[in-house]
């Protein structure tokens, strides 16, 4: 069985040091293909 495992893509660490946040959300989206190559 595959694993499946979360990346990021891109963190903001200075908006997380200036501002205070109440909530988080996560979000992602489904690549396929080719899209999935380019990524890496």
């Amino acid at each position: 069985m595959k694993k499946e495992y979360v990346k990021s893509v891109a963190v903001n660490k200075k908006a997380r040091h200036n501002y205070e946040i109440d909530t988080e959300f996560e979000a992602g989206i489904v690549l396929v293909g080719s899209e999935v190559k380019s990524i890496r």
